[in-house]
């Protein structure tokens, strides 16, 4: 750590930050440290801050503060070595900046284009022709041979619960909770299955039938229509598609307002973006 440095430290410039007439005369502009010649600025550390790893929050603010001062002074010492900017710099801060700058109109964009009416119009169109769709709420027994399934369905009729019948004799993954198979919608079920469900009424218990898996009997306890996302549910969703279609629609302006040239097909090998040693 760097401690020969003049510099404001933490606590003069937590207290110019926080004590009534002097505060409004902290900017981002404000210089907290010099190295020779060039000044390291408030704005500087704080830009630095924003881009500390997660786990740096961990710490309290005087330790980040002198911490961040100490690494740009480093950072500065170091880059005064250098007489001339490498073009590898050059290049490299010409994509930051260009990377940087677009960040900023996109955030923009995303922040200014979209109304809460426009999220609403989004919601409300994209369910305007939805189809309601039916769920199940149904239990079944299995066994492996029709007489047994056919014995289960005699007991129902003659009063028996189906649950208690169910995890009696059924040899099925639900048959010690009753054979309730919960909730589910139409193409769950195999084909067979499904269309016993569908054709019961609620209440009712089918004959027994045969699938893959061996010998059923169901009953269809309830029928629900499948609930429809609330707006809230997909805020986040028709926002996010809202914001690229804002965006997609501004770079769409911008292109045909501006002349852009782009290499033609074969003009350019494109091995040429491994050849690192062009920027020496």
């Amino acid at each position: 750590m760097l401690k020969h440095v003049t510099f404001l430290g933490a606590a003069a410039v937590t207290a110019l930050m926080t004590t009534g007439a002097t505060a409004q005369d902290v900017t981002a502009d404000t210089i907290v440290a010099t190295v020779g010649d060039t000044e390291i600025t408030l704005g500087e550390v704080i830009i630095a801050r924003t881009q500390l790893p997660p786990q740096f929050a961990q710490f309290p603010n005087e330790v980040l503060f002198e911490g961040i001062i100490d690494q740009l002074i480093q950072q500065q010492l170091l880059a005064d070595v250098l007489t001339e900017t490498p073009a590898v710099v050059e290049y490299t801060l010409n994509n930051e900046r260009r990377s940087l700058l677009a960040a900023q109109v996109i955030t923009e964009i995303a922040e200014t284009s979209i109304t809460e009416a426009d999220i609403q119009a989004a919601y409300d169109m994209r369910f305007a022709d939805a189809v309601e769709i039916e769920e199940f709420n149904a239990s079944h027994l299995l066994v492996e041979t029709e007489e047994e399934a056919a014995a289960a369905k005699a007991r129902i009729d003659e009063g028996a619960a189906f649950a208690d019948v169910a995890r009696d004799v059924s040899i099925g993954p639900t048959g010690p909770n009753g054979g309730n198979l919960g909730w589910f919608g139409k193409g769950a079920m195999v084909p067979a299955f499904e269309d016993q469900i569908t054709s019961l009424e609620v209440g009712g218990v089918s004959e027994p039938f045969e699938t893959q898996f061996g010998w059923h009997v169901a009953t269809l306890m309830e029928v629900r229509v499948q609930p429809q996302p609330t707006l809230e549910d997909l805020r986040r969703e028709i926002t996010a598609e809202l914001q690229e279609a804002a965006i997609t629609a501004r770079l769409e302006e911008l292109a045909a307002a501006q002349t852009i040239v782009e290499p033609e097909a074969g003009q350019f090998d494109p091995n040429l973006i491994d050849q690192i040693d062009l920027l020496d």
